[in-house]
């Protein structure tokens, strides 16, 4: 990402640069730093797309109530440590390559437009993605485990126990289970949030000023953009890897049966969880994002 630079005397103002390590170290600290405040809505969220048809008219409040009578509070961070560990490679690699893909453009052909900021939203999530599809597959089973009887428990202890686990039980290629579902979610998230989040930024800009107020309300608009757009790959995606070992089901298979026998409109199953957590989630990591961006400019660069 780059900032403006003070005016050298006798020539134009050449704009400061950050190192491309910088963009993802930066971006990888920001998503662990939200989603410690938004597992809980996380969690809800995946609970309530693995419900099926029996659980078509369960509410957010039902499944909550649920979780604390049996789990107690703290059921709400089961899996804390692999959703850490997902945005220490996921949103690490996402956020490091959009803002070098940005900063590229910018650099050789000017601003880029809105279509573009998508493209470039998508393929960063797609990098991104691949590169974290092993602590998504432990982050869902990890936080679907509550859910299951105790004969089906896998009980794992952390994100590295899963990862071990699953590697020697399973193999190391169910690491990568559903990597195709993931990889789709992520280049649909991203196109839609990073995109939307800066496009709303450079469009409000003028009217807002840079600042907080700026940073929120561009962040709430990407969440609800994202939230809508991203909500029926992200069923499917859950449904694929939480799938019992040995069963192989595909993208395609899921879809259908979802709209056969639960409808259409279960594509878009926990939208209130969903926005509860993507929206301040989307708040949060760039909030932090753009803090550290200006704690970086302002004592290291």
């Amino acid at each position: 990402m780059s900032k403006p630079a003070d005016k050298k005397p006798g020539g134009p103002a050449k704009p400061k640069v950050m190192p491309g390590y910088m963009n993802f170290l930066i971006g990888g600290t920001s998503g662990m730093m939200a989603i410690t405040c938004v597992q809980p809505a996380d969690l809800l969220k995946t609970r309530m797309q693995l419900l099926g048809p029996a659980g078509r008219n369960t509410s957010v409040f039902t499944v909550a109530n649920d979780i604390v009578k049996k789990e107690g509070v703290m059921g709400f961070y089961v899996g804390l440590s692999a959703a850490l560990f997902r945005q220490a490679t996921y949103t690490t690699g996402r956020l490091g390559v959009f803002n070098g893909l940005f900063d590229y453009h910018k650099g050789h052909w000017g601003q880029p437009t809105f279509p573009t900021k998508i493209v470039i939203g998508m393929v960063a999530g797609g990098i991104g993605a691949f590169i974290g599809t092993p602590a998504e597959v432990a982050l869902i089973r990890m936080t679907a485990d509550g859910r299951l009887p105790p004969e089906k428990k896998r009980n794992y202890k952390n994100v590295f126990n899963a990862l071990s686990r699953i590697t020697t039980e399973e193999g190391v290629t169910t690491l990568w289970k559903g990597g195709a579902a993931t990889v789709s979610r992520a280049m649909v998230v991203n196109g839609a949030q990073l995109g939307s989040y800066a496009q709303a930024r450079e469009m409000l800009l003028p009217a807002m000023g840079d600042g907080l107020p700026l940073h929120t309300v561009a962040a709430m608009i990407s969440g609800f953009v994202t939230s809508v757009a991203s909500l029926p790959v992200d069923i499917v995606k859950t449904r694929v890897q939480n799938a019992s070992k040995g069963v192989q089901i595909t993208q395609m298979s899921v879809l259908r049966d979802v709209i056969k026998n639960e409808g259409v409109l279960a594509l878009w199953s926990g939208l209130l969880p969903t926005y509860c957590k993507i929206g301040p989630m989307t708040v949060l990591i760039f909030i932090f994002l753009e803090q550290l961006n200006k704690l970086y400019f302002k004592y290291v660069a």
